[in-house]
């Protein structure tokens, strides 16, 4: 399958597992209900998070819809304009893809709906686990020995 093929499916998949899992989660429990998976580990939790990663700087909704139109933008482009590498394409999918789950919240819920608690950590979603993981792909391919130069 040529690349870019293989980016668009990957942005897809992580946008429709977000959107999924955020319907599901939102039409099964009540704000702040919680449904213990792993007592005293894991539970899925609804929140609305009204503000950015950890609910910090809550409700500048705007703000954040901008930021994300334009982060969304800059990562299409390096996407699209990649010739960097399979690594490089991954991370940089899976963090648009991310991004755009967030986004989708943003404009049509004014905010972000979270679910996944794991009680030490805060309550975060599939779209949010996306973009670390994109993160952190790209750390990592662009700091083992061997990398292709990533800055252009």
């Amino acid at each position: 399958m040529p690349g870019k093929k293989r980016e668009i499916i990957i942005v897809l998949l992580v946008l429709a597992l977000d959107q999924l899992t955020k319907l599901i989660v939102n039409a099964n429990l009540t704000l702040q209900g919680s449904i213990p998976l792993i007592k005293g580990v894991f539970s899925l939790t609804l929140i609305h998070n009204r503000g950015a990663a950890f609910g910090i700087f809550k409700n500048q909704l705007y703000f954040f819809i901008f930021i994300s139109v334009i982060a969304v933008a800059l990562i299409y482009s390096m996407l699209k304009n990649n010739k960097s590498g399979k690594l490089y394409s991954l991370s940089l999918s899976l963090v648009l893809g991310g991004a755009l789950g967030n986004l989708l919240d943003r404009v049509f819920l004014g905010y972000v709906i979270d679910f996944l608690d794991f009680h030490i950590w805060p309550v975060f979603n599939i779209a949010d686990s996306a973009i670390t993981c994109g993160t952190l792909i790209l750390g990592w391919a662009m700091l083992r020995p061997g990398a292709k130069k990533y800055a252009s």
